[in-house]
């Protein structure tokens, strides 16, 4: 037996093989080499491993050539990351509550394909009612702070002024006096 960093599996020249070993001496185990399978040591690291085996010409196992990682740190900084990115937005990127741009122009743009994927269709297939929540969906967001923001909205939702007005009335109308 040859061991090359022994500290890994916390065994030495010596020591006895593993239950898969013997499940392979046994004959129980038919499968053949074994790559990316996951171990544990007995102080309750987790180890990724493979084992390739060594046969003579009657195809019996004579040895056996095994690799071990410890992925115990890796796992913990995992665990670790996913607590700091944790949160709604982990969940589903694409719902992410922030985002950062160059222009308003750019800004305008962001929240038009927010829009798009509130209602879930894009503008050219939604009805009036879906229109309105478009417009409710931009006003709550500010989009109308934008400069010259109403042309464009109108454009992309493919309406005239005058019914974008129209709808920013019926939205309005509806919202809870302050």
């Amino acid at each position: 037996m040859w061991i090359e960093n022994g500290h890994v599996t916390g065994r030495k020249v010596g020591d006895c093989g593993s239950n898969l070993g013997l499940e392979v001496l046994r004959g129980t185990d038919t499968r053949g080499n074994k790559f990316g399978y996951t171990a544990r040591t007995k102080d309750g690291r987790l180890l990724r491993c493979s084992s390739v085996y060594i046969r003579n010409g009657e195809g019996k196992v004579v040895g056996c050539l095994c690799i071990n990682f410890d992925i115990s740190d890796l796992l913990m900084a995992d665990k670790a990351i996913g607590a700091l990115i944790s949160g709604p937005e982990a969940a589903d990127p694409e719902k992410a509550e922030e985002f950062f741009v160059n222009d308003v122009n750019q800004l305008l743009d962001a929240l038009l394909q927010k829009v798009q994927e509130e209602i879930g269709k894009p503008a050219a297939y939604m009805t009036r009612e879906e229109k309105i929540r478009a417009v409710h969906f931009l006003d709550r967001r500010g989009a109308f702070l934008i400069t010259k923001s109403g042309d464009r909205i109108c454009q992309y939702l493919d309406i005239a002024k005058f019914t974008l007005y129209s709808y920013l009335g019926e939205v309005h109308a509806e919202l809870p006096k302050r």
